[in-house]
């Protein structure tokens, strides 16, 4: 899972195999595999940074201070 930031500021956490697309408008959205969307403070980039991140610890079996 990777956190996030809602544009109400709160704090979430989102299981990222669930990631249809994102897209930027005035925020980024988030469209998830069921249709739902989301929208979020973080760029695509950083979002898909975030993503890649998390693959590799999952991947390499390394916790979230080894990488």
């Amino acid at each position: 899972m990777i956190a996030l930031t809602a544009v109400s500021g709160k704090e979430f956490y989102l299981n990222c195999d669930l990631i249809y697309r994102v897209d930027h408008s005035f925020d980024t959205i988030i469209t998830l595999t069921d249709g739902k969307t989301v929208r979020v403070t973080e760029s695509e980039k950083e979002i898909v940074e975030k993503v890649i991140q998390y693959k590799r610890r999952i991947y390499n079996g390394l916790s979230e201070g080894e990488l």
